[in-house]
This record gives C-alpha cells, sequence and structure tokens, in this order.
C-alpha cells in the first residue's frame, strides 16, 4: 500500500475490510506517515502523561498499530503497556518496539480480552476516523479502565458528528462512566500533508 493508505482505510466497508488494509500497510505505515509530518502519537502520549501524571499502573493502548504510541508512552516511564489491535501484522510490528507487556488481536466492538476497571488510563489514537473503529468502541474503554483513570483519544473535526460520536460520549456520561476534562483545540494530524485534515484530542476521567 502507498502513501494513500488512509484514504484506503476510510473507504473501508468493514472490519475485515479495514484489517487486510491495515495488514498490506503495516510493513511502510510508520515511514509513511512520518514523512507526512504525522504527530498524533507524539500529542496522544503527551496529552495522557499530563492528566494522568505518575502511575505505575498498566495502560492499554487501543488499536495500537505499529506501536508509536506505546513506544513513546514507554519512554516517558509509563508501564506496563497493553497493546491491542484489529490487525495482526499491526501487533506484529508493535512487538519488535519492546514497549509493551503484553499484545493481543481485538476488534473493540466484539469486546475487549480484559477484565472490568484493569487499566489505569488508556490511548485510542487514529482510531476513529470514517472506516476505523465505531463509536459503540468508547464503551469497552470505558469498561476496562478503572475508576479516577484518564483515557485519552482523537476525534476528526470534520467527521466526528455524523460518525454518531456525541451520542456515545453524552450516553456514557449520563450514565455516570466517565466525566470530561479536557478537549484540545483543533490541530493538524500531519504536518507536511493533508491541510484540510483537522483533530481534537478527548480527555475523559472515569468515576
Amino acid at each position: 500500500m502507498q502513501s494513500d493508505g488512509l484514504e484506503d482505510v476510510y473507504g473501508a466497508d468493514s472490519p475485515e475490510e479495514a484489517r487486510r488494509l491495515y495488514d498490506e500497510w503495516s510493513g511502510s505505515y510508520d515511514a509513511d506517515n512520518l514523512a507526512k509530518g504525522f504527530r498524533l502519537p507524539g500529542l496522544g502520549a503527551a496529552m495522557l502523561a499530563r492528566h494522568l501524571g505518575r502511575s505505575d499502573g498498566p495502560i492499554l493502548d487501543a488499536c495500537c498499530g505499529t506501536g508509536l504510541v506505546g513506544e513513546s508512552l514507554a519512554v516517558l516511564g509509563y508501564g506496563p503497556i497493553t497493546g491491542c489491535d484489529l490487525s495482526p501484522e499491526m501487533v506484529a510490528a508493535a512487538q519488535k518496539t519492546g514497549a509493551y507487556a503484553d499484545l493481543a488481536q481485538a476488534n473493540m466492538v466484539e469486546g475487549l480480552p480484559h477484565d472490568d476497571d484493569t487499566f489505569a488510563g488508556f490511548a485510542c489514537i487514529g482510531s476513529f476516523g470514517p472506516g476505523h473503529a465505531p463509536p459503540e468502541s468508547l464503551y469497552e474503554l470505558a469498561r476496562v479502565t478503572r475508576p479516577g483513570g484518564i483515557g485519552v483519544f482523537n476525534l476528526l473535526t470534520a467527521y466526528w458528528e455524523d460518525q454518531g460520536f456525541p451520542r456515545v460520549i453524552e450516553d456514557l456520561t449520563t450514565k455516570g462512566a466517565w466525566e470530561e476534562v479536557e478537549i484540545s483545540r483543533p490541530f493538524r494530524p500531519y504536518l507536511l500533508a493533508e491541510p484540510d485534515l483537522w483533530s481534537r484530542l478527548h480527555v475523559m476521567r472515569m468515576l
């Protein structure tokens, strides 16, 4: 897959199609994205660190891809880090970073292979655009994160409302699962490409 891999994945019409596309992209994913000035992983890890503070608790890197977020968190001293991703080839790439204590292939909508209240925090970065994980995935992320834990995820400003994220976020808030801590200012995930693509980081605290 060439550097237009993101556009291809945005057009995926099923988890199986997204898995196939990411499997094919795994070998060049880092080179393709970093050449465009991809800064989501570093910003996502930094936002989680800012709100979580010092913690020895386990961290979930959901939809970990090749491990860019997990590796950033490990450099910052966080761990143990658990990663999961829909694509087995992405999981294999993440394993090579050495940042993860555990990795698993998982579809968040079907359920994460973790007990309730397992993690001190989660990051889910670059996973919620068109053709990616649906908003219902947030229920599983909230379930596996302990009370007081911090969750950080990004949403694309052009798509998040049409995808249904406000409804799920509000439902989890109304049910007392979490509270909103911060929503970042809009920023470009790619400094050197995609000038019309904008995102925000959302920070939630579990209750």
